[in-house]
């Protein structure tokens, strides 16, 4: 399922340096609603600190980031944080679980932090959960989970307010081959089934390859 109608991110013009390390040195990208892209390259490219700055984790020097049509460079940080809790989901190589709550509470808050009701936090996990073949798990805690698992419920968190934009950073780097294989078609069918848009940076060659894109980086800029 190709969709690609529309423009969800544009990046121009980063750049990023800490102390005198410039890290990123004028990087431009745009992907397209329904896309997914990867981005590969040597360690210290710069590919974390740009997928970063893409999330507005972090803050550029200079340049813009452009997600559907809010320019992000304009926003308080106040206002970046609604944003970014109800258009961006994030799934990381850790998967940063809370271990002291389960599985369906992990995933509910997000939505709850938007404001919504613990019963339709739930309900919507649930789904989510049942959806990725933990509907047998959302009780248990992340120290009683696999590490497969623990990354789906990480997905599930990611999903849960609906983003249209998922970034994901080193997702299958501390997973075995079987698991890291599952969870990059993973991404496929939630693209297709949710009509999201995934930027994933990864040293995987089979994940790369299964993007619609494959974006490389060097030295701090994108080189292909």
């Amino acid at each position: 399922m190709q969709l690609f109608n529309n423009r969800m991110l544009k990046a121009q013009g980063i750049y990023k340096s800490y102390g005198n390390l410039q890290i990123l040195k004028g990087v431009d990208l745009e992907v397209k609603k329904g896309e997914i892209v990867s981005i590969v390259g040597a360690s210290g490219a710069g590919k974390s600190t740009f997928l970063n700055i893409l999330g507005t984790l972090d803050k550029a020097d200079s340049g813009k980031v452009i997600i559907g049509n809010t320019d992000t460079s304009n926003l308080s940080n106040t206002e970046l944080s609604i944003f970014r809790n109800h258009k961006i989901g994030f799934v990381f190589q850790f998967h940063h679980l809370l271990a002291e709550f389960n599985a369906i509470e992990n995933v509910c808050i997000p939505a709850l932090i938007a404001g919504e009701s613990r019963s339709s936090a739930e309900k919507k996990a649930g789904k989510l959960l049942d959806r990725l073949g933990l509907s047998g798990r959302v009780t248990h805690k992340p120290s009683q989970l696999s590490g497969g698992e623990q990354q789906r419920v990480a997905v599930a968190r990611a999903l849960v307010n609906k983003p249209a934009l998922v970034f994901a950073d080193e997702p299958s780097g501390n997973l075995d081959s079987t698991n890291a294989n599952e969870l990059h078609h993973l991404f496929k069918e939630l693209r297709d089934e949710f009509e999201q848009t995934f930027v994933i940076v990864t040293h995987n060659e089979h994940l790369a390859d299964l993007a619609d894109r494959r974006v490389l980086m060097k030295d701090g800029l994108i080189v292909q």
